[in-house]
């Protein structure tokens, strides 16, 4: 499932992370590529451990915490912390690649990749290129958001960062382990937690949104592996 979520970070958050970034002591991004992601990738990120990294972490994951719609579609078991990356003059892009499958988290855990997450910082006006191409059995869609919206894919997808031909892309990426590690069943209860609310939406606690929630619940406690 491919989904673009708007409005994660507010206006003013958003020039916070920016303000943030402006004095971010950039590194090559290539190092915390494996083999074949490294060939192809040419970006600057933080390191995770600088000031803006860590300011800019806490407020991404403090604003996906109240985001109710991120909750649905991903039901996040491990969320490997939010970094943040940078497009611009030689450093413009990130050939086709598929994101490894396991992320270490500290020295003794470990993230599955089931869901990319790109969270963009940069208004779409202030630098041509920089599209996130991916392609998966949905087709190849080309992504580009305003600012503070991001998109959700599967981990499994062929994607791409296209050249960044002028002005400088920022944004911030992570991977979710999700409690369901099937796109399919996620897509699935996503679709009926969505119907769910618009049903409660236009007909109030009726007997059956009740029912529905049921039968949303007892799938994910079939599905879940907590």
């Amino acid at each position: 499932m491919l989904l673009t979520l708007t409005d994660v970070l507010t206006n003013a958050e958003v020039a916070q992370a920016r303000a943030w970034l402006a004095d971010a002591p950039w590194e090559v991004g290539a190092l915390t590529a494996g083999k074949q992601a490294a060939s192809v990738k040419s970006n600057q990120q933080l390191p995770q451990d600088c000031e803006a990294a860590v300011n800019i972490r806490d407020m991404v994951l403090q604003a996906l915490n109240a985001n109710a719609t991120f909750f649905s579609a991903t039901l996040p078991k491990r969320i490997y912390p939010p970094r943040c990356n940078r497009y611009a003059g030689e450093s413009n892009f990130f050939g086709n690649h598929i994101d490894g499958a396991i992320r270490m988290l500290g020295h003794d855990k470990r993230v599955r990749t089931d869901i990319s997450c790109t969270l963009f910082l940069s208004e779409p006006d202030t630098y041509e290129g920089g599209e996130l191409c991916i392609a998966d059995t949905f087709g190849e869609q080309s992504i580009k958001l305003p600012a503070g919206s991001m998109v959700i894919y599967p981990g499994t997808s062929l994607h791409q960062v296209k050249p960044v031909t002028r002005g400088e892309r920022l944004a911030c990426f992570f991977w979710i382990e999700s409690l369901v590690r099937s796109d399919e069943q996620r897509r699935l209860l996503y679709e009926l937690d969505m119907s769910i609310l618009n049903l409660r939406a236009q007909y109030g606690e009726i007997p059956e949104a009740v029912a529905q929630t049921g039968v949303y619940h007892n799938l994910l406690r079939m599905w879940a592996d907590t």
